[in-house]
């Protein structure tokens, strides 16, 4: 049976440390899913999500184990709906553990085959946000070293 992990976010815009994310994951699955989803939470994306999904193919485009779609639902929905049996997530810190933990205690309950799995993001890409670069991009500073593409 494949090992296919989906790797849910809004990635608005998607960056190094999750590129990080991903490819420290192959090492662990068969295939793994960008999942990119519509945040109810968030009124309004800075970069637009075809945009972001053409940017994540070309980062990919050499892995076809790696898929991005979009989504509208819940992500234990989503994860069901793909045979993905695994959650992969990156923590940069104790508050992104204490986030992320209890959302993979609800995902669980909605999807009992879910397992959500946690890697540790590397040290030189713990302090990369998207929400930080939006705000560095907004103000015309210079985002290429945090992106594996060119906006």
């Amino acid at each position: 049976m494949k090992k296919i992990a989906l790797f849910p976010g809004s990635f608005d815009p998607f960056t190094k440390g999750h590129e990080d994310i991903v490819l420290r994951g192959l090492t662990l699955f068969d295939e793994i899913i960008i999942g990119i989803g519509y945040n109810s939470g968030k009124s309004k994306r800075y970069f637009e999500v075809d945009f972001m999904v053409k940017k994540i193919e070309e980062t990919f485009s050499d892995y076809p184990n790696i898929k991005v779609l979009t989504f509208a639902e819940l992500t234990a929905a989503f994860a069901k709906k793909h045979n993905a049996n695994y959650l992969l997530r990156g923590l940069r810190n104790t508050t992104d553990f204490e986030y992320e933990n209890s959302i993979s205690q609800v995902n669980r309950h909605l999807n009992p085959e879910l397992e959500s799995v946690f890697l540790i993001t590397t040290p030189q890409f713990a302090a990369i946000s998207s929400s930080i670069i939006r705000e560095v991009h907004r103000y015309d500073g210079d985002v290429s070293t945090f992106l594996p593409y060119q906006l």
